[in-house]
């Protein structure tokens, strides 16, 4: 398979490699991305998170929560431009499908298009949506959305950006307090900028670790070669583990005190109000996650939900 520039500027964009190592990856791999990126983290010249590419589609994320504070819900809706993305009809528009999907009881994306529509119940979500197309003049799609519920606590929301990331925090405590409600929208901003994938090192599934030390020694016999076996386990088991720590939520370093990460501030926490404090569940919403530099997957799914 021919290697073209392009392909070596997305490579160096996502893992932020040379040009000429992009270069030889892609050429040892036969240009599949997926593999060239690995070959890069098996040389060490490349990081476990791919960096973020550009991303296809506009957008906003928006969420809702219950009165009393024990269900949630995040939305994202897509559209064309920024432009449109900051208009005042489309907010309006996705807060209404924010009330729809805390009220929906739809499992997936396709029953909740199908589902009759809160506010005019003449019309499906998937109708209104052509509705708002009509009136505002773009292609927007509603990409996901999902519900968390805390039957033992509450639900903090967080928006960063204007709607470019929204969280959602179940928080398990006995004692549902201003304290707790302050603490954990510090945690939910915590989780807008440093991007945990579990709460902690238990949720993370066997199979990626297994990855991931592999790619590890890979690394490891390449830095080292004639160093015992015993010296490069152990080396990958230290190395393995701040890598966990990097992505299991508890485990980081908390942004607002470097000297504590995030479980021992939720420990200070639950001292300070009389009772346990802790995280159960997040949810990360990102506009235009799963969109990276693939423009056509955004004119697919709102062909698909058009019906084209």
């Amino acid at each position: 398979m021919a290697i073209t520039a392009s392909m070596v500027k997305e490579l160096r964009e996502m893992t932020g490699a040379g040009m000429m190592d992009c270069k030889k990856a892609l050429a040892a791999t036969e240009g599949d991305m997926d593999k060239a990126i690995e070959f890069l983290r098996e040389k060490g010249l490349a990081a476990a998170e791919k960096k973020a590419g550009r991303i296809a589609a506009e957008g906003i994320v928006m969420t809702k929560v219950s009165e009393d504070g024990k269900k949630a819900a995040i939305v994202e809706v897509n559209s064309e431009t920024d432009f449109v993305a900051k208009n005042e009809k489309f907010r309006d528009y996705v807060s209404a499908v924010a009330d729809q999907a805390l009220a929906t009881s739809a499992a997936d994306i396709d029953a909740f298009l199908a589902e009759t529509w809160l506010a005019d119940p003449s019309k499906t979500v998937k109708e209104e949506l052509s509705s708002q197309i009509a009136i505002i003049g773009e292609n927007m799609n509603i990409r996901r959305f999902e519900q968390v519920t805390a039957p033992d606590g509450f639900v903090e929301s967080y928006i960063h950006g204007g709607g470019r990331i929204g969280i959602l925090v179940e928080m398990a405590t006995e004692n549902v307090c201003e304290a707790a409600h302050e603490a954990a929208k510090n945690v939910a901003m915590q989780i807008a900028a440093m991007y945990p994938k579990h709460v902690t090192v238990d949720e993370v599934p066997a199979d990626y670790i297994a990855h991931e030390r592999e790619i590890l020694k890979a690394q490891a016999m390449n830095e080292n070669t004639g160093k015992p076996e015993n010296i490069i386990e152990k080396m990958i088991e230290g190395r393995l583990k701040k890598e966990l720590k990097e992505i299991c939520l508890v485990d980081q370093i908390y942004v607002k005190d470097s000297d504590m990460t995030v479980g021992k501030y939720l420990e200070s926490v639950s001292k300070e109000i009389g009772a346990p404090l802790t995280v159960k569940r997040f949810v990360r919403y990102e506009t235009g996650e799963g969109l990276e530099k693939k423009s056509d997957n955004f004119a697919e799914e709102v062909a698909k939900q058009a019906g084209m």
